[in-house]
């Protein structure tokens, strides 16, 4: 991140917005096939541009366990080639059942170095996958200021101290990730947090809250959210967060300033406009 930019590329990958020529699938085989060629790819021309990927699994799981195979077969791929992964995965549960998720999505050979979780189960849903994460050196994202429209009707409730909802969340992952060999030598946690670029004012309330936790943010780009919105999630030191950007980059051919362009180098000029405009915002 220091050295290319607090970013990630999602990879969310949907058969109908992939380029022309490689939407000729007659088949749910030919539909995989052609997705598993876009994928490499964007992960071959983005490799090195920024610091890491985010794969979401839902378009994965989608295709069948062909699909999901892919999914992993990819986060190897982009290891391989210098990246961190951050697999979208939002698993959540309690005992055996989050220990489980833990294994399959942290604890394996070609697992991600990081996922999301919901938090909603408490300390006793996390701890699975803090476990894993302290062993392996991983780190995980637990949601708790999503970027979607509708998310301030659950997220924005208020309690009797006058709290809302996302900042007792916040509370309680600030003090599970303050607990003993949770923080690096960078001085952060390995249980970070997604915040939602869209809510700026209530991204800088959260840093206030969470010091010491990576901030994954959403809502760059296609969602709405500029640079600067997104500049409310990071220290003034400009650490603390990585913005990710998934259609913007994914389908610059379609529409924006690169519409037009052959699909690979649109896809090169989005990234590298990504990380520019971060850098550019957290200058200021």
């Amino acid at each position: 991140m220091d050295a290319r930019g607090p970013v990630c590329v999602g990879i969310d990958p949907v058969y109908e917005e992939l380029p022309p020529e490689l939407q000729t699938a007659a088949t749910s085989k030919d539909r995989l096939a052609a997705i598993d060629v876009f994928c490499r790819e964007v992960l071959r021309i983005v490799a090195p541009v920024v610091p890491a990927v985010k794969p979401q699994i839902a378009f994965f799981e989608s295709l069948g366990y062909q699909g999901v195979k892919l999914y992993f077969d990819l986060v190897a791929q982009a290891q391989q080639l210098g990246l961190l992964v951050i697999g979208d995965v939002k698993r959540g549960d309690i005992g055996h059942t989050a220990a489980a998720y833990a294994a399959a999505h942290l604890a394996g050979q070609d697992c991600p170095d990081a996922v999301t979780v919901n938090g909603y189960f408490g300390a006793d849903g996390l701890a699975p996958f803090l476990q894993v994460a302290r062993q392996q050196g991983k780190g995980i994202f637990v949601l708790v200021r999503t970027s979607n429209p509708s998310a301030a009707v659950i997220q924005d409730f208020t309690g009797p101290d006058g709290a809302k909802f996302y900042e007792h969340i916040a509370r309680q992952v600030a003090a599970v990730g303050d607990g003993p060999e949770m923080v690096g030598a960078a001085g952060y946690s390995c249980l970070g947090a997604v915040v939602g670029a869209t809510y700026p004012q209530e991204a800088r309330r959260l840093r206030e809250i969470m010091p010491r936790q990576i901030f994954l943010v959403p809502g760059y780009g296609a969602q709405g959210a500029s640079a600067a919105d997104c500049a409310a999630a990071f220290k003034a030191d400009g650490t603390g967060a990585i913005v990710n950007a998934s259609r913007s980059v994914l389908y610059a051919f379609r529409k924006g300033p690169h519409a037009g362009k052959d699909w690979k180098q649109a896809v090169a000029s989005a990234a590298k406009d990504l990380v520019a405009d971060i850098r550019q915002a957290l200058a200021r």
